[in-house]
């Protein structure tokens, strides 16, 4: 093959991305397809999960329309991570709405389950606070709603998965879930990567509805039905998506702290323990022989406070952040606790605040006050991940160059941001091009660090305490809230 591709397919909430990466690293060709959410009640979020799939076969066609298909090595993928689908898997087809990492629906389990003790065995085993984000409380009511018995799933007629695991099964016929989406189902011992009988007996979900567990170079299958790209293309590489961001900025290298500005946001480092830290998660980042783990923290919502509040004002993501650039929040601070925080508090039971407003608050006004409560949520997870040394932002929102400059400020630390947009699909991208020998781990450290836009801090001290104190106090109030209100 004379210039072989890899095909980087990046399956997230609002849409799924395909990327043809050339073996220079280049992007040669890109695709993508909408994905939309759907909210049937309150906390609940739920997507189509034969839409799911169908945008994926649509992102790959668009990327490949002028591209021979032979000339494609190989196929990664990047995946959402703790969102769950059940699925027939004679047919093939799913039962139920796939059930977002955004759900609340399990918040009363796991309330069950920390009154019974369960909380910090489960912590233990796992890495992961018990919280309804994670796939465990997930999978539980799906089987609850679909399957009570358990009787079908435990005798193999249900399967359970999160999207890595459906879209494998899909796309190649396999029962294999990666690692590193494994690690964040509450399901998997991080001392032994394997599923853990204990807490399938905890969650009450049957081993016979999950599949294996096998590393992020796999072995996978072979693709099929994926036009048009040709039947018995090798999947190579499978990485959750914030996995795949760290491994795109080489991220194995200690002191590096990932943060991606998605619909939420991830906060990563990588650590040579499989021991939480205190106030973040311990999670697989991936496995490829040797298993690489890391610290992380998780931020509900971001871009999503973004989006919310422009569709509440009637306008557009991108006219908002043009007005929070030049604004001053007027002391107006928004936690935007829309299904309780997450780290590095943890709690599920915070609700929405705004504060700080009155008749002279304006549009500008609210959509700083939202871009500010990202850079604070980032900045308290900052403050407590060890070993610090750069911090390197991706995602959508990372393009604003205002709200950079806002979390260098905030949290007193350099930024560099990446000119590449599409981290999570490179990541992916990146690791199955070195199981097709395309390039080595010290190119990808080198091309992880040009062309780095950085970020430096410029507030005095006097202002970022102000500013902290402010938002603390506010977050303090919508935790103090959301007990009082139950």
């Amino acid at each position: 093959m004379t210039n072989p591709y890899v095909l980087a397919v990046d399956q997230g909430t609002s849409s799924t991305k395909a990327l043809l990466v050339d073996a220079a690293g280049r992007i040669a060709a890109r695709g993508v397809a909408p994905l939309a959410q759907s909210h049937p009640g309150p906390g609940l979020v739920e997507q189509d999960a034969s839409a799911l799939l169908d945008s994926v076969r649509a992102a790959v066609a668009d990327c490949l329309r002028d591209i021979d298909p032979r000339t494609v090595a190989g196929v990664a993928l990047s995946t959402q991570r703790e969102s769950v689908i059940a699925w027939d898997p004679v047919t093939g087809l799913p039962v139920a709405p796939l059930v977002s990492w955004q759900d609340q629906r399990g918040v009363e389990h796991a309330a069950r389950l920390v009154g019974e003790g369960q909380g910090e065995e489960i912590r233990r085993r796992t890495g992961l606070p018990l919280d309804p984000m994670f796939s465990a409380l997930k999978m539980a009511a799906l089987l609850d709603a679909h399957d009570p018995s358990r009787a079908r799933s435990g005798s193999g007629g249900l399967a359970l998965g999160t999207v890595d695991a459906y879209l494998l099964h899909a796309l190649t016929g396999e029962s294999v879930t990666e690692i590193g989406n494994a690690s964040r189902t509450q399901l998997m011992s991080l001392a032994t990567g394997d599923w853990d009988d204990e807490l399938l007996g905890v969650f009450d979900v049957p081993r016979t509805a999950l599949g294996d567990i096998v590393r992020s170079n796999g072995p996978f299958g072979k693709i099929r039905g994926l036009r048009p790209l040709l039947d018995g293309t090798p999947v190579l590489a499978v990485l959750g998506d914030s996995h795949a961001a760290l491994f795109a900025h080489a991220g194995w290298r200690p002191g590096i702290v990932k943060a991606t500005y998605g619909t939420g946001s991830s906060v990563m480092t990588v650590t040579d323990s499989c021991r939480p830290a205190e106030h973040a998660c311990g999670t697989v980042a991936w496995s490829t022989g040797r298993t690489t783990y890391a610290h992380e923290a998780n931020i509900r919502s971001t871009g999503r406070t973004v989006t919310w509040l422009a569709d509440l004002l009637g306008t557009t993501p991108e006219d908002l952040l043009r007005l929070a650039s030049d604004a001053d929040a007027g002391g107006t601070t928004l936690v935007p606790a829309f299904g309780g925080v997450g780290a590095p508090w943890w709690d599920a039971r915070a609700v929405p605040v705004l504060a700080g407003f009155g008749l002279g608050t304006g549009r500008a006004q609210l959509a700083r006050a939202a871009l500010e409560s990202v850079a604070f949520q980032v900045g308290d997870v900052l403050a407590v991940l060890p070993g610090l040394r750069q911090v390197v932002a991706d995602g959508g929102l990372s393009r604003s160059d205002p709200l950079m400059q806002l979390q260098a400020d905030v949290s007193d630390v350099t930024v560099a941001r990446t000119p590449h947009h599409e981290l999570s699909a490179m990541g992916a991208a990146h690791l199955a091009g070195l199981e097709a020998g395309l390039w080595t781990t010290d190119e990808l450290e080198r091309r992880a660090d040009s062309d780095l836009r950085i970020f430096a801090p410029v507030w005095k001290e006097e202002r970022r305490r102000g500013a902290l104190a402010r938002w603390h106090q506010t977050l303090t109030a919508a935790r103090g809230l959301g007990t009082h209100e139950r």
